[in-house]
């Protein structure tokens, strides 16, 4: 026997997925057809989203995701952090390289989640919020892969963000609106990449394994 549902906040949540996947914006009419539910009823629902700051006009009228929606988003930040950490912490001590998860922030790669090796004089220091664009470093890159369904298993850089480091880095792949990636990055020289590639591949995965 399925499980109750609430029509109303389905219809609610579908607002919102609709609008976020519309940069430019949808008037109440267009939200309407895209969800195929009478004009009435949508403007009712965007109504209550407004009042919660979920949903925004622009000064056109066209409705746009709110920033409400990033009060509810840091919310899930320390969740991915405390799921993604232990995986990150083997990652680390396995191959003596700092180990980091990192997330798409619009066009941006943000360092949600840093674990250092216990057991190395030297390792890269790299902080927790760290950013830079998506199609730099290997953390970035590996997000991009990830948003094609076949292709290259990591991305693999050298000084691209700092001179003398190096990274190599996997998409987390099959979590519903994520887009992230699991790295490590080194000044120990080159990577080997037969040899650590699969295991970054290999956390990456049990990220997503947590994180599903």
């Amino acid at each position: 026997m399925p499980a109750e549902t609430s029509q109303t906040l389905d219809r609610g949540l579908r607002v919102l997925d609709v609008l976020a996947s519309a940069p430019g914006g949808l008037t109440v009419t267009e939200l309407a057809a895209r969800l195929d539910v009478n004009r009435t009823v949508v403007y009712r629902l965007v109504s209550t989203l407004e009042q919660h700051a979920l949903v925004r006009r622009d000064p056109r009228g066209r409705l746009h995701v709110g920033l409400g929606v990033l009060h509810l988003a840091s919310a899930v930040q320390p969740v991915l952090r405390d799921l993604a950490v232990p995986v990150l912490r083997e990652l680390a001590e396995a191959v003596g390289s700092t180990a980091h998860l990192t997330v798409a922030d619009g066009e941006e790669a943000l360092a949600l989640a840093v674990v250092e090796p216990s057991w190395t004089d030297f390792h890269v220091s790299y902080r927790v919020g760290s950013r830079h664009p998506l199609d730099q470093g290997a953390a970035g890159k590996a997000i991009l892969l990830g948003r094609q369904p076949e292709g290259e298993p990591y991305a693999v850089t050298a000084g691209e963000l700092q001179a003398g480091a190096h990274g190599l880095a996997a998409p987390v792949r099959g979590v519903d609106g994520l887009e992230a990636s699991v790295g490590i990055v080194t000044l120990g020289g080159a990577i080997d990449v037969d040899r650590i590639g699969p295991l970054v591949r290999d956390a990456a995965a049990a990220v997503a394994q947590r994180l599903s």
